[in-house]
């Protein structure tokens, strides 16, 4: 599985896969530097603006579509390698190179979350002002990408299997019924809701971008460790199906 691993990260270096690792969060600097120059010099919002701003958008709208189109790009740069010809000439079990795919993925979410606390850390350099909130910052950051994992096998099934056009397709709906669903009370039955719907405990803003009241109902923060372990537990379930969706297809 490590030679797998390692030999998938060889063939994605010097591809727009990287580069898309690094520049989404990179916008959140962009908006930083942006607002300092339309807000008066001697103005510095709170950090909890800052924190309902990013960890609104980022598991709204850059971690459904941003991993849409990293299963995109993957699918579409083996197709470029070969279309899994490696596996004739190496003799290599589908199903491993497939659970191999989803890890590389799951690596490239990490770094892309550790590029967003960075990020965030920066733009409050910039626009805020007060102690920086660790806790905040840290634990919505890795909640996100723990709790986003599980659609890495599903997005990378559509892509493999119907193009990049269903993929995107995919992402996008997964967008818009994560964010009707993260204040449900089906949101546990939509993976693409998960991360949303953690970060009401976490930050104290609604899936609509609003602030809530630390009484309201959608605060009880008894949903983060059942939407971890639905996250972990769907990402082994999704991974298992989809290797032997991707076993069968290869062995035909």
């Amino acid at each position: 599985m490590i030679n797998i691993i390692n030999s998938e990260s060889i063939k994605y270096k010097r591809t727009f896969i990287r580069r898309l690792t690094l520049l989404a969060p990179l916008f959140f600097i962009i908006m930083a530097l942006l607002q300092k120059f339309f807000i008066p010099a001697d103005y510095l919002r709170p950090w909890q603006l800052l924190l309902d701003q990013v960890y609104n958008w980022w598991p709204v709208i850059f971690v459904p579509m941003g991993i849409a189109l990293l299963a995109t790009l993957v699918a579409l740069q083996e197709k470029k390698a070969g279309n899994y010809l490696n596996l004739e000439i190496h003799n290599i079990s589908p199903s491993i190179l497939w659970t191999g795919k989803i890890v590389l993925m799951a690596y490239h979410a990490l770094l892309a979350t550790l590029v967003l606390i960075a990020a965030i850390i920066v733009s409050g350099l910039i626009t805020a002002g007060g102690q920086i909130p660790w806790i905040k910052i840290l634990s919505g950051g890795f909640t996100i990408w723990l709790t986003s994992l599980a659609v890495i096998p599903l997005q990378l099934w559509i892509a493999t299997w119907k193009g990049t056009f269903f993929s995107m397709a995919m992402g996008f709906i997964g967008l818009i019924v994560g964010v009707i669903a993260a204040p449900k009370s089906y949101w546990m039955y939509i993976p693409w809701s998960w991360p949303t719907r953690l970060m009401v405990p976490i930050i104290g803003v609604h899936p609509n971008g609003i602030p809530l009241k630390a009484s309201d109902p959608l605060r009880d923060p008894s949903v983060v460790p059942i939407g971890i372990a639905l996250a972990i537990a769907a990402l082994i379930i999704f991974t298992i199906i989809t290797a032997v969706w991707f076993n069968r297809r290869e062995v035909r």
